[in-house]
């Protein structure tokens, strides 16, 4: 097994072992299904916590509203700056020991209700009440189902525990700390999302014809060998000099079983250290990605330094044009990884991403539409399972933790494409996983070998309603994220079946089913010569 077959490896293991969601957005917990009743039917918001100590701006903090109280101005023109004092008693469930005329009071969650500390904040004068959390993620807070007592006319905001050792550390100081609470609304639809959905589409259109291309180009040089008489035929490589790589439904199956040891190995052994090893693993995927696009791209022009070799120990006979284009790959991935904290880093994250993906769609293919519907199927139930079922086993979802890196001290792993969401007050990314390009990725790129093998024009193809399946599977993927209220959600569960079920649909309609099913490409001229694209596979 050469270099690059194991980086390929590595790479569709970290493919299927990320996050299948669009976003890992779930950043507040709690009963949603808490029903809602007069003085407790607020809806849940976000709220900043701007602080001043001694005047001067500090740290910002974001909180969740709760169900109860008054509702939080949007604009921060309108919110009044006002001073924060610490509740005593701490959780606030009996009644201060003093007055707290206009303030806004910090207290700790305790063991009382929410709706309890509220109104005793409220008889002590408080105009608001902050109240922390005692996890370092936030809760929703809602009325029980035998409460009465809802008449509470000051707001009430969660913060997560760090936000409470922050605040406890400048009152131990002796500062003079305020506050500014503010809830500004996020847009309907953000241009991030709207970029993202345009770079995975454009992802594995670009994919897909080169994917096709390779494939045109193998059948006519096999056309030629065979008008020349060529008696034994040799095994079509694909061009610049990468094999191509056939899934069979064994291989499917067993991605998805190691696919899930991998996810928990990532999942118990998330730390900051483990991060760094899957940046570097990234790296080294991303560098021989990159490295084969532009080879491919830089040969048309440098044909002979594409095609002339050199021996290198370990690994194997490189292309001159790859020793040259190999030093920048490497560079580039190397400052990525050195600033992969600053602002703009998520465009160099995003190109060896792209590069990775189109790469690995371009060798490795499925040979039929029955090794596709398992490879989808099973993928479709993995990630269900891993996002919503595993809550139950785990206690928390198993995917979002990992994507969001909650145990690692980073922004999680970098196996993702992302762009920031530049007209968001809230700010943050919109992302999705390599695993939700890929996977569909494969089926798309199927279509389009067919359709040009079989010269079928495009309406009349498949590739032009595989791609307008997924782009719609994904563009639903995005409304129910934004119905969800931001919670993650798990983007093959809306795309495989627009892209797998209108392939299967289309195909028996068309009466092509039984042959995309079995042979997945067209009769040739000569019935019992069949195009092999390789000799090998997973």
């Amino acid at each position: 097994m050469d270099f690059q077959r194991i980086c390929l490896w590595v790479a569709l293991l970290l493919f299927f072992s990320n996050y299948g969601g669009v976003e890992a957005g779930d950043i507040v917990h709690g009963d949603d299904l808490a029903p809602k009743k007069p003085g407790c039917e607020n809806d849940f918001v976000l709220v900043k916590v701007q602080t001043w100590v001694d005047g001067i701006e500090d740290v910002e903090f974001v909180g969740v509203g709760a169900r109860f109280g008054t509702t939080i101005v949007s604009k921060e023109k309108k919110a009044n700056q006002t001073r924060l004092t610490l509740s005593d008693p701490r959780d606030c469930c009996s009644p201060p020991k003093k007055k707290f005329p206009g303030d806004v009071i910090v207290v700790d969650r305790g063991n009382c209700k929410f709706t309890t500390k509220a109104n005793f904040a409220e008889a002590a004068g408080a105009s608001a009440v902050l109240i922390i959390n005692n996890q370092k993620e936030l809760y929703k807070m809602v009325c029980e189902p035998d409460e009465t007592d809802l008449d509470i006319q000051i707001p009430a905001v969660m913060l997560p525990q760090n936000a409470g050792a922050t605040l406890q550390k400048l009152f131990s100081n002796g500062s003079s700390v305020s506050v500014q609470l503010y809830s500004p609304r996020r847009p309907v639809v953000d241009i991030a999302e709207v970029f993202l959905w345009l770079m995975a589409v454009g992802t594995i259109l670009c994919a897909s014809y080169w994917s096709a291309w390779s494939a045109r180009e193998a059948a006519i040089e096999q056309d030629k060998l065979l008008k020349d008489g060529t008696e034994e035929l040799p095994s079509i490589k694909n061009t610049g000099g990468s094999s191509v790589v056939d899934i069979n439904t064994t291989s499917a199956i067993l991605f998805i079983v190691v696919a899930s040891c991998f996810l928990i190995l990532i999942y118990k052994l998330m730390s900051f250290w483990f991060i760094e090893l899957l940046v570097v693993i990234f790296c080294i995927g991303g560098v021989e990605g990159l490295q084969t696009c532009l080879v491919a791209i830089l040969s048309r022009w440098f044909k002979q330094a594409g095609e002339s070799f050199i021996k290198v120990p370990i690994l194997g006979a490189i292309s001159y044009l790859t020793l040259a284009v190999a030093p920048f790959c490497i560079t580039f991935a190397v400052v990525w990884a050195v600033y992969r904290d600053y602002p703009f880093a998520w465009i160099g994250q995003d190109i060896l991403g792209i590069a990775l993906i189109i790469t690995v769609l371009q060798i490795v293919r499925i040979p039929n539409l029955k090794v596709g519907t398992v490879l989808l199927g099973c993928a479709f139930f993995y990630d269900i399972f891993w996002v919503f079922i595993s809550k139950k086993l785990f206690k928390e979802s198993v995917m979002i933790v990992v994507a969001r890196g909650d145990r690692s001290g980073e922004d999680g792993i970098p196996m993702l494409l992302k762009i920031p969401r530049l007209f968001d007050p809230w700010g943050g990314y919109s992302i999705i996983g390599f695993g939700d390009i890929l996977l569909p990725g494969l089926l798309v790129a199927f279509s389009l070998r067919y359709d040009w093998l079989a010269n079928k024009s495009l309406r009349a193809g498949y590739f032009l309603w595989a791609m307008l399946a997924y782009g719609l599977g994904l563009l639903i993927t995005y409304v129910a994220l934004n119905l969800m209220d931001g919670h993650g959600q798990p983007a093959l569960l809306y795309i495989v079946p627009f892209t797998l079920g209108t392939f299967l649909a289309l195909g028996r309609k068309r009466g092509d089913l039984k042959l995309l099913w079995t042979r997945g490409e067209p009769e040739r001229v000569c019935p019992h010569v069949r195009l092999e694209s390789t000799q090998e596979s997973l």
